[in-house]
């Protein structure tokens, strides 16, 4: 049946609002050629727009005619303002956008492991009012947050799991608490980095993909046909409890030690750089990022020698390249085992490596692993690293607050001008 002359005009706002978010600022008459609408149906949604709060005029656009300028509309970006958090064990990241998701203001604290529950919670909701401040927001409309753990996908609370913080789960509820006219939500973190990846990173170009989550633990979220998947229980990618061959003991419901976690985490990546005699490069980063970053770049210097010296400009002895050379291999064959499970599985023909961990191993890394599928399964599958590290659990955060805000503010319907 034909819709309805307002169902009609919903559809078109929802259109035109969608393009001014992909394509940025338009013209009317881009508008016309993008939505395929005729001139009068376009003047009206503009003015039905405007008149709402949801587009202004942001300049003018020349054309090759005689006559006034063009006017360039864009969506107020003001309108709304986002909050994304990245909860970590070891702290916590947030980041204040406004509706067209440009970061405003973003700062990270850390948070000890001997802090109590209240005072952790009291000084991450602290960063996230100090941020809002900086960004010259008055009020959030969404926030998007990424924890570690399983989410309960009847409620879409975070649920106890055994070996996080408590201030993880009590953080949820005094956001909610503090900022009462907020819409609050958390996603599990390798989710929303796979979200990031797929929208704006690594698998841009993939329906069908798994991201690989290494970092202070492993991790891994499924993308199929451009859907990520969840479960039955939020469960999806607990990839830390999956058995593995070498550990002497199976992993628990309560502990994943004896699983994949074992092998892949940070503290099973430092001790096995250790034994190959690979110690991190100064700084502050993490050490399972220090160790991997150091391997990757003595190994980059030694093949670097070695095209010097086929040209004929000399080269210089490396003796830390084999054992570096050695751990990544090492770490290669670990990685593989859960890949390889996931491949035989899955079958998602893509599966990016990533987390801190991931972008620190690089190409060099994810070709490593690569070679060892293709050596396990007869799956064709491309190995690749992420583009966007640990950063992509905030930007996962981020996006989704931004689509659930636009969701709401771009419905259909009557649309009173507030300012949020």
């Amino acid at each position: 049946m034909p819709a309805s002359p307002s169902t009609a005009r919903a559809i078109n706002d929802r259109l035109a609002l969608r393009l001014l978010q992909q394509e940025g600022p338009l013209t009317a008459g881009q508008l016309k050629h993008l939505t395929g609408l005729s001139r009068p149906t376009v003047a009206d949604l503009v003015e039905r727009l405007n008149a709402a709060g949801l587009i202004e005029v942001v300049g003018e656009a020349g054309e090759q005619r005689r006559g006034p300028n063009a006017k360039v509309y864009g969506i107020v970006a003001d309108r709304a303002h986002l909050a994304a958090l990245d909860v970590r064990t070891e702290g916590v990241a947030v980041a204040v956008a406004d509706l067209v998701g440009r970061v405003l203001a973003e700062e990270s604290v850390p948070i000890g492991g001997d802090m109590g529950t209240g005072p952790a919670v009291e000084q991450a909701v602290a960063l996230v009012e100090r941020v809002v401040k900086e960004a010259g927001a008055d009020r959030l409309h969404t926030v998007g947050i990424g924890a570690p753990g399983l989410i309960d996908p009847a409620s879409g609370e975070l649920r106890d799991s055994s070996g996080l913080p408590e201030w993880h789960r009590r953080l949820v509820a005094a956001l909610q608490e503090r900022l009462p006219e907020a819409r609050v939500s958390v996603e599990n973190e390798t989710n929303l980095a796979a979200l990031a990846e797929q929208r704006d990173g690594a698998a841009r170009d993939r329906d069908t993909f798994v991201l690989l989550w290494l970092g202070h633990g492993t991790g891994a979220a499924v993308v199929l046909d451009g859907a990520l998947r969840r479960g039955a229980s939020g469960g999806t990618g607990e990839i830390g409890f999956l058995p593995v061959p070498g550990p002497a003991a199976l992993p628990s419901s309560k502990d994943c030690e004896g699983g994949f976690h074992s092998l892949a985490a940070s503290a099973a990546v430092v001790d096995l750089a250790a034994r190959y005699g690979v110690s991190p490069e100064p700084g502050q980063e993490p050490a399972v990022v220090g160790v991997v970053r150091a391997a990757v770049g003595v190994v980059r210097s030694a093949v670097r020698d070695v095209r010097a010296a086929e040209t004929g400009a000399g080269v210089s002895e490396s003796p830390a390249a084999v054992p570096a050379a050695r751990f990544l291999d090492a770490l290669a064959d670990r990685l593989a085992v859960g890949v390889a499970a996931v491949v035989a599985i899955l079958d998602p023909g893509c599966v990016v490596l990533g987390g801190e961990v991931g972008r620190a191993g690089g190409d060099g890394l994810a070709a490593r692993v690569q070679d060892r599928i293709g050596r396990m399964t007869p799956l064709p599958t491309e190995v690749r690293t992420t583009a966007l590290g640990g950063s992509a659990v905030l930007r996962g955060a981020l996006l989704t607050a931004r689509d659930r805000a636009q969701e709401e503010l771009f419905a259909p319907g009557e649309r009173p001008v507030r300012r949020w």
